[in-house]
This record gives C-alpha cells, sequence and structure tokens, in this order.
C-alpha cells in the first residue's frame, strides 16, 4: 500500500502541511519535530514522491473586471500547457470565485493533494485571498500576485521599474507635463505601476500633477465612454499620459481621437500588457510587453523542480518586460 503524507499525520498527530515541510526540509519545524515525522516515514515505509501527475491552473477571479478583458490568462495557460504536455502532464483548468466560501473550501481541498502542482493566478487576489494556499501539502507557485503572510513561490512583473522606464522614455522624448490613466477597478499590480511613474518624474524634477490624473472604467466600453464625459468637461491636457494597461489606453485613446485631438501630436500615449488591440489601434499604441507564455512555462518548471529538488526557501522571480514602441508617442520640442 503507498503511504502518503496523511498516513504519516495520523501516526505521528502533526499536522499534514507540518508533515509535508518536514518531508520537504521546509523551515518553520523543529528538529525534534522533523525527526520524529521522518522516523515515522521511515518505519511506514514512505517514498517522497520523484513528480507530480497533473498541471491545476486555479484562475482566482474576484470582480473579472481586470481578467475578462485582458488576454493575460489565457496566454499564460497556453504556455502552462505546453510546458507541461512536454514533461508528459495533463492540465486541469479551474475557475473559482473568491467571494463564494464554497470556492475556498475548494481550494484547500486541491491544497491537500500533493500529486498535483497547483499555479494560482493571483492577479486579483488581495492579502487575505491567500488564507487557503498558507499550508499548502501540494506544490504551489503563483502568477501575477505574492503574498506577504506566508513565503509562497511566485513569479512576478517587474511593474515599478516596467513604468519607471516607459514614463523615462516619455519625458526622454520631451515631454514635461505627463498624466497617469488610472483604472476605476485596481489590482495590486497598479499601486507599483503608480509608483514607477512618480519616481521617473521626480528623478527629472517633474511634478506628478493630480489635475492630469484621469480614471476611467477598466473595459474597452467603459473606458473609452468614461473618457469621452471627462473630455466632455473640456479639462487641460497634458502632452503625455501613461496607463495602468493597455484596455485604459486604448480606450482614452478612441476618445481623444473623436473628440478631435491629433494623437500623438497632441497628446502621446504609453500603455501596458501589449494586447492584441494595441496592434490595430490608429495610430499603434506604444506600450510595455509581457512574456505571457514564458511565465507560464517557468511555472510549470518550478513546480516541477520543488518535486524533484525540494529547498527549504521560496523565491520570487521578477519578469522584466520589453518596451515596444509603435505609432501613439511623438516628440515635443
Amino acid at each position: 500500500m503507498k503511504v502518503g503524507v496523511r498516513d504519516i499525520s495520523r501516526k505521528t498527530g502533526y499536522s499534514p502541511a507540518t508533515v509535508s515541510n518536514a518531508l520537504n526540509r521546509k523551515r518553520g519545524v523543529s528538529k525534534e519535530t522533523a525527526e520524529a515525522i521522518l522516523q515515522a516515514a521511515q518505519e511506514l515505509g514512505y517514498q517522497r514522491p520523484s513528480r507530480i501527475d497533473r498541471i491545476q491552473f486555479i484562475v482566482a477571479r474576484k470582480s473579472g473586471k481586470i481578467l475578462d478583458e485582458s488576454d493575460f490568462h489565457p496566454a499564460v495557460v497556453d504556455g502552462v500547457e505546453r510546458e507541461a504536455k512536454a514533461n508528459g502532464l495533463p492540465t486541469n483548468y479551474i475557475t473559482v470565485d473568491l467571494n463564494d466560501p464554497s470556492g475556498t473550501q475548494r481550494m484547500r481541498q486541491m491544497c491537500q493533494d500533493p500529486s498535483g502542482g497547483i499555479v494560482l493566478l493571483g492577479t486579483e487576489m488581495d492579502e487575505e485571498d491567500y488564507a487557503p494556499f498558507y499550508d499548502s501539502v501540494a506544490p504551489l507557485v503563483v502568477v501575477d500576485g505574492w503574498c506577504q503572510h506566508s513565503f509562497m513561490e511566485a513569479i512576478v512583473i517587474s511593474n515599478e521599474s516596467s513604468a519607471y522606464h516607459a514614463v523615462h522614455y516619455l519625458i526622454s522624448k520631451g515631454h514635461k507635463k505627463i498624466g497617469y490613466i488610472q483604472g476605476t477597478t485596481s489590482i495590486r499590480n497598479f499601486p507599483l505601476r503608480e509608483r514607477g511613474c512618480k519616481r521617473a518624474l521626480e528623478e527629472a524634477g517633474l511634478s506628478f500633477d493630480e489635475k492630469y490624473r484621469v480614471k476611467v472604467g477598466t473595459s474597452l466600453r467603459t473606458a473609452y465612454q468614461d473618457a469621452k464625459s471627462w473630455i466632455d468637461t473640456n479639462p487641460e491636457l497634458p502632452t503625455a499620459f501613461f496607463a495602468e494597461n493597455d484596455v485604459l489606453a486604448c480606450g482614452v485613446e478612441r476618445a481623444l481621437i473623436e473628440a478631435g485631438y491629433q494623437v500623438p501630436e497632441e497628446v502621446s500615449l504609453v500603455g501596458f500588457d501589449d494586447l492584441p488591440a494595441a496592434t490595430i489601434m490608429l495610430p499603434a499604441l506604444t506600450t510595455i510587453h509581457v512574456p505571457k507564455h514564458d511565465i507560464g512555462k517557468m511555472a510549470v518548471q518550478k513546480l516541477i523542480e520543488q518535486v524533484k529538488n525540494p529547498h527549504e526557501f521560496t523565491c520570487t522571480t521578477h519578469i522584466s518586460t520589453t518596451f515596444v514602441e509603435r505609432d501613439s508617442v511623438c516628440e515635443r520640442h
């Protein structure tokens, strides 16, 4: 009979999470406890799994107002599926509503099965949403999110540095009045992007002027409608905008052009994400490309590594981005 973590838990009285941490030589387990667990494991004939048998991709969904308008997670899923297939692993795709208690219970159950590696999409997750994963027995990698209360393997976008480079680019083009397009729904990435924007302005001796902050909805439709309403108030415009993502930038660009403004001659725009919509805008949107497929591929590799070569530590990997120059920015003289 195959001996599992739960068998050792029943024999020793320690929780499955403590048993798993001891078997995987992770920190947080006292020497005495670890020795007792390892002794019981040996007596029961336990053999540590050398591989996982599937990948479980969990989309943790809260409002959907960011996820539903982006191709981010489908592209990450594609990267996960390709790498999983290359390693002979099937991929299960699960969407969990974070507002539904049954969804939380489902996630807890998945965390108790070490045979299934979990890729958790954290885009819409807040700190308290990570609680079901604190003591995960299953190998786990968080993508586009991070947890501060518990150490978890994570892959995150270099949000602050990417925004900094984008705004620095605008400044190098002669722009001194730079505005900020903000979504009415926020995720944890967005304040980091704002911080990068402010840092670039500060280093150049420029101010972040609140009168150039525009708040719009986070779908293409609502971003356009809200931008149109704002333009109707005849506001003072900056010479350039940095937007928290491409959806916001595209909506504002369309509203500006319809109102008779020339983009980029009068107002330049830079987005974030490099969504397909960015390439079909006229003018095409200058933006920040995120290597979404590579993030998915790396997540699977990290899960396999956790099982093959367990470590006492976890790593948060910051993925760099690529700045994509198109037609929505012009030089100011």
